[in-house]
């Protein structure tokens, strides 16, 4: 299952953020409604099916001792949460800190997870990123 597309949301006053509707039928299927939500090096917040999550955790975990801080990052930061009967998703307090989560958002499908965004973030995250020049990696690649 790949999950790809931009989702503009808002969260509600308690933090909560409805699943797209396009998302909330393949992830019922995959993981029951059963997500972990984490921090992500680039300052938002990584969102994963529960099956994903335990094949990313499981890597993680077998880093050597000289990734120990990434480890606290990943696992220490990791939330399991449920995907409500109204089909909302809560991020705690901790985690809209730590990305600097607003009301708005954006939520990206990134394959096999999601990543959650501030909305003003996220563009001028994109914007850094178009504005500089295209990485050797995709030098040939074709459009």
């Amino acid at each position: 299952m790949v999950f790809q597309g931009a989702s503009a949301l808002a969260l509600d006053a308690k933090g909560r953020m409805a699943v797209p509707a396009r998302h909330r039928d393949a992830l019922q299927a995959l993981c029951e409604g059963q997500i972990t939500i984490t921090k992500h090096p680039e300052g938002c917040l990584m969102v994963f099916p529960r099956p994903a999550w335990e094949t990313f955790r499981d890597k993680v975990a077998a880093l050597p001792m000289s990734a120990a801080g990434w480890k606290r990052v990943f696992m220490g930061n990791a939330q399991d949460v449920e995907i409500d009967g109204a089909s909302r998703v809560l991020i705690s307090p901790e985690l809209r800190t730590a990305a600097g989560l607003g009301k708005d958002v954006m939520l990206l499908g990134m394959g096999s997870h999601f990543e959650l965004w501030d909305a003003e973030r996220y563009a001028a995250h994109e914007a850094q990123v178009m504005a500089q020049p295209m990485p050797e990696a995709l030098q040939d690649f074709t459009f």
